[in-house]
């Protein structure tokens, strides 16, 4: 498990994760879904600007945006995929407002590093690193 250039927010959610016993870790990703937050009204009137997560069996977009060195995800995911826009939110909450730098150092393994590995199914966890990768692909486009 990586443990190193996770930022502070993305760390502070880890450790909520696995402070938890396993079996209550599913209704805290919950919780994070009902918190995913709503796309700016651009993005909203522009759909064409997001880019479809492939990895994800649920329709996933994703847009990000710079403004003055910070980084701001949008994400959609429909709300029957619970566990989808649990993970879009833990990563649009994790990456708000950090610089492209810190984005970029994000571990590509910190999917894998909350505990959730046997609770979900790795399809699933495959589909949160598939919107990690596609962060940090748009951040190294845009920076």
């Amino acid at each position: 498990m990586s443990t190193t250039n996770v930022p502070d927010a993305l760390a502070s959610i880890r450790e909520d994760f696995l402070e938890l016993p396993e079996a209550e870790r599913l209704q805290l990703l919950l919780e994070f879904s009902n918190g995913l937050p709503p796309v700016s009204d651009e993005v909203a009137a522009h759909p064409e600007m997001t880019e479809r997560v492939a990895e994800c069996q649920s329709p996933v977009y994703i847009y990000v945006e710079i403004v003055d060195d910070a980084v701001t995800m949008h994400a959609t995911a429909p709300p029957e995929a619970p566990t989808t826009r649990g993970f879009a939110s833990i990563l649009a909450q994790g990456v708000q407002g950090l610089s492209p730098d810190e984005v970029l150092a994000i571990p590509d393994d910190y999917p894998q590093s909350i505990g959730l590995t046997r609770a979900v199914s790795p399809l699933r966890i495959a589909g949160m690193t598939g919107m990690l990768m596609r962060v940090k692909r748009q951040v190294a486009l845009k920076r």
